[in-house]
C-alpha cells in the first residue's frame, strides 16, 4: 500500500499559502482518482489517532493507498506520518511512501520527484525523516521560488498568498504532479 502525504498547515490562513502546496497536492492527486475508472475513493475523515486527514484509494476490494494530510502543523508532520506507517504496517518505505512539498531550492512552475533528496533546511521534511527513520523515500519537490530578486525571507515567502497569475501556472503543476502519483499509485 502507498502513503501519499502532502506537507502543509491546517489553518485556514494557510489554505492558499506556498507553504500548503502538499495539501492542495493531495487534494488535487484525490480528485484526479475521483475521475479513474474502478477506482474508489473515500471522503476526507479527520482521524484523531494521526491528527490528520485521511481518505482511501481503492481498486475493487483492495485498499492501495492512503492520501493524507497531517494537521500537526508543518514542523511536527513526522508525527502523523510514523503513526500511519505502524497502524498500516507500511513496509519498503523506498517503494511505498511518497512526501509532497514546498521547496524553495526549486523556480515556481517545476517540480522533481527524487529519492533521499530533499533539502536541508524543511523543518516538515527533516520531521518526517527523524520519525521514519530514512530519508529513502519519494520526494516531490514543488518548486515555489518566485520572490524576482526581492529581498524577501523565505520563512516568510513561503506563508505569502499566491497571485493570480500564479494559481493559473500553480494548478498546471499540480496536474502534472496529479498523473505522475495517480500512475505510481494505480501501477500494479
Amino acid at each position: 500500500m502507498k502513503l501519499v502525504v502532502g506537507l502543509g498547515n491546517p489553518e485556514k490562513k494557510y489554505f492558499s499559502t506556498r507553504h500548503n502546496v502538499g495539501f492542495l497536492s493531495v487534494d488535487c492527486i484525490r480528485e484526479s482518482l475521483l475521475r479513474e475508472r474502478g477506482v474508489s475513493v473515500s471522503d476526507w475523515k479527520r482521524e484523531k489517532m494521526f491528527n490528520s486527514e485521511v481518505s482511501f484509494v481503492s481498486v475493487g476490494s483492495e485498499t492501495v493507498a492512503i492520501l493524507l494530510k497531517p494537521l500537526t502543523y508543518m514542523n511536527c508532520s513526522g508525527e502523523a506520518v510514523a503513526k500511519v506507517v505502524k497502524k498500516y504496517d507500511i513496509v519498503d518505505l523506498f517503494e511505498n511512501l511518497i512526501l509532497i512539498y514546498d521547496d524553495l531550492d526549486i523556480e515556481f512552475g517545476n517540480f522533481k520527484i527524487q529519492v533521499g533528496k530533499a533539502p536541508k533546511s524543511h523543518n516538515g521534511v527533516n520531521s518526517v525523516i527523524g520519525t521514519v527513520k530514512t530519508d529513502d523515500f519519494k520526494n516531490v519537490r514543488v518548486g515555489i521560488e518566485n520572490r524576482l530578486g526581492r529581498p524577501i525571507k523565505g520563512e516568510d515567502f513561503v506563508l505569502m498568498n499566491f497571485s493570480k497569475d500564479e494559481e493559473v501556472v500553480l494548478n498546471e503543476v499540480l496536474d502534472d504532479v496529479s498523473r505522475e502519483i495517480v500512475s505510481d499509485i494505480l501501477a500494479r
